[in-house]
């Protein structure tokens, strides 16, 4: 029988997108391929959301292992669209940066294309897709548990929480995280990006914050 083991463990991105067969209806859903269905009853790959399997680290086999929300979020639009057409942002970008404790609900990700949102399968979650080319985003290198890939920058994750604040449904968390990003700011960057974003309104509100 094929084995996928190989392929998996030279990706970048450790999530892989697969069709699902309902199987036994008394069961969750597994891979229709019967190779990939038998990593997932291994304990090789972990479901989660509907079609999207994440590979288990090999010191977390045998153990009840989910990724971070952040990084399964980065995970689920990578597999899709590659890891250079999607970047963290918002409250993703805010909890990456460190300016968040508390675990959230949702993970928001800016990629090149509309999509609905989507509900995780192992734990009460949702990811948000937000429809920004990431080129035209101030990015940086960010790697996070499932490959590298981007986040934005500190400047550009302020703004857009000032911005959308509602975006992923904490907006209590969102303006909380714009507070928590401040000593992190250069703010003639911050200034400068405003500028050229035309978000006066959202800097106005940060330094409202502050």
């Amino acid at each position: 029988m094929y084995d996928p083991l190989p392929t998996l463990l030279r990706r970048a991105v450790k999530v892989v997108a697969l069709e699902e067969t309902s199987g036994d209806p008394r069961n969750a859903p597994e891979p229709s391929h019967p190779s990939f269905a038998q990593l997932v009853r291994r304990g090789l790959l972990h479901r989660i959301a509907a079609g999207y399997y994440a590979l288990v680290p090999g010191e977390q086999i045998g153990q009840a292992w989910q990724p971070p929300l952040e990084a399964a979020a980065w995970g689920i639009a990578a597999a899709d669209d590659g890891p250079r057409s999607v970047s963290l942002m918002g409250l993703s970008a805010a909890k990456a940066h460190g300016a968040l404790d508390a675990s959230l609900s949702a993970g928001v990700i800016a990629t090149t294309r509309s999509r609905p949102a989507l509900a995780f399968t192992d734990r009460r979650a949702k990811v948000f897709f937000v429809r920004r080319d990431p080129a035209r985003l101030r990015i940086e290198r960010h790697t996070t548990a499932l490959g590298p890939g981007w986040i934005t920058t500190v400047e550009q994750t302020m703004l857009d929480l000032a911005t959308y604040p509602q975006l992923g449904g904490h907006p209590d968390e969102a303006r909380a995280a714009v507070r928590g990003l401040v000593a992190k700011a250069d703010p003639h960057v911050l200034a400068s990006l405003a500028t050229a974003q035309h978000r006066q309104g959202a800097l106005d509100r940060i330094l409202e914050e502050v």
